[in-house]
């Protein structure tokens, strides 16, 4: 009987992989993004790339996990000392809004809020005369990370294939045509940031520059991309920050980012030798070499779940169409790309290694973002490893567990600092840098369970694997926090 039950449950999950590989895993359009929201995501944990996919002047809004305002420091302080007894004396005596007051005027940082996740910047591909395009398509391929743009112009089509190299670590970006000689086209890159500037070094363009100043802390994250291409036919020049190709049968862009970041408390890296570093190693490989390393890597996580709940000729329709339409039609594979879907972000905002997942995850196109796209510690930072542990992605969960054990480091000099207490203690808002004091306002930020939220988080993990072995790693965390 139980052999029967194995072989039952070995050939349904057969039936299942085999299913979703039948189903299209595929997010796709019939026309170009004309908002942000509307571009395509890809990313590899470091970095990441909006696709708009516009015929005319593609858009590449790029995004490196390090760039961020300011620098290594700390919000907390110690006039908190003297407050908090008087604020605990005037919540027992009933008169609220007078505690909260004199919390934020005096528990509250005196300093900064925490800092702000800051984009990169863009690389714009402009191809003179392809304003007016026939036969328009691109998708977001979530079964191998990559993504595509093709139309037509004269008679032509026109491909672009894009991905952001997991193995490689750098946006790579093929170019071709259906006809020789088709590919002509200037390619550059700019930056909202005001500090960063253009330069062209041989047949590679390059921009650098630095994170901002916020809130009285100097801007010091120092970093550098450098984009340079290799061409089947025809020509290519660069000048004045530029990059020009002239009659190609066919293009391969390579981009790098680079900061100078190692950690939350050292920025003495060379953002200039690393991107130089991740180019150079890149683009000797051909486009296809890249690509496959980079599927295979992807596909390592992505493979390990599958989910068929059926599908019908629905899915023939642009996907925003079925977004749109989804309550008033039977759509059941909509829910399984949409669950697929949330696991490929986590995939790609989320390395081994890495930085975890902000609150964008690592897609951002502003300089000063919404709450800063920092990590929402009551709540928005956890629920972005929720899928971590029940859809197979435990080494995603990775740079979440690095960020609680730097925060036990931070959160211990604000536990002492403002509260005259051992342990370690985190309000409602972190960043880059590991800030733990309580920011913006105490009807909204006098909350100091940030640190057992976390470790909630970091003991579900334990529950679900029951492994003793990380139970002794994250041990000393939750004890802190208590």
């Amino acid at each position: 009987m139980k052999l029967k039950i194995k072989i039952t449950a070995i050939c349904i999950g057969i039936f299942s992989l085999t299913a979703t590989a039948q189903n299209d895993l595929k997010l796709w359009y019939d026309k170009p993004a004309s908002i942000w929201n509307e571009a395509l995501p890809l990313g590899n944990g470091r970095l990441g790339a909006m696709v708009f996919g516009d015929p005319a002047v593609e858009r590449l809004q790029l995004n490196e996990e390090t760039i961020w305002a300011g620098s290594p420091n700390s919000n907390a302080h110690n006039k908190s000392i003297k407050a908090l007894p008087i604020v605990r004396q005037l919540i027992f005596d009933g008169k609220f809004e007078e505690a909260q007051d004199l919390a934020t005027q005096d528990i509250m940082s005196q300093t900064n809020d925490g800092m702000p996740y800051q984009t990169f910047g863009s690389v714009y591909i402009s191809f003179a005369g392809h304003q007016k395009y026939t036969d328009y398509y691109r998708d977001l391929d979530i079964s191998n990370a990559t993504a595509k743009v093709k139309y037509k112009v004269n008679g032509v089509e026109f491909t672009r294939e894009i991905l952001t190299a997991f193995s490689d670590q750098v946006i790579v970006v093929k170019l071709s045509a259906s006809q020789p000689g088709q590919i002509t086209c200037n390619v550059f890159m700019n930056s909202p940031i005001d500090k960063t500037v253009a330069s062209t070094e041989g047949n590679r363009i390059i921009l650098s520059g630095v994170g901002t100043n916020f809130e009285g802390v100097k801007g010091k994250v120092k970093f550098q991309g450098r984009l340079t291409a290799k061409n089947k036919g025809g020509e290519i020049d660069a000048s004045n920050g530029v990059l020009s190709i002239n009659k190609a049968d066919e293009v391969i862009l390579y981009i790098s980012i680079a900061t100078n970041f190692k950690n939350y408390q050292d920025i003495s890296g060379d953002e200039i030798a690393k991107s130089k570093d991740y180019l150079a190693k890149a683009e000797v490989k051909d486009f296809e070499t890249i690509k496959k390393a980079h599927v295979d890597y992807y596909q390592k996580f992505f493979n390990r779940v599958a989910l068929n709940l059926g599908s019908n000729d629905l899915i023939k329709k642009p996907t925003n169409e079925r977004i749109r339409d989804f309550s008033k039609q039977f759509d059941p594979q909509l829910a399984s790309l949409y669950f697929q879907f949330g696991r490929y972000l986590l995939i790609s905002s989320s390395q081994p290694g890495g930085q975890p997942a902000n609150l964008q995850g690592i897609w951002n196109d502003m300089v000063t973002p919404p709450w800063d796209s920092k990590y929402t510690t009551n709540i928005n930072a956890e629920m972005n490893y929720w899928p971590a542990q029940v859809t197979n992605l435990q080494e995603m969960h990775e740079p979440f567990v690095q960020m609680a054990k730097e925060l036990a480091v931070t959160g211990a000099e604000t536990a002492k600092t403002m509260y005259n207490a051992s342990g370690w203690v985190l309000h409602h808002n972190t960043d880059i840098w590991r800030v733990t004091a309580p920011v913006d306002s105490a009807a909204s930020g006098m909350w100091p369970t940030g640190g057992a939220w976390v470790c909630q988080d970091l003991w579900e993990r334990y529950l679900y694997t029951g492994d003793k072995k990380y139970l002794a790693e994250i041990y000393p965390i939750m004890k802190g926090a208590c």
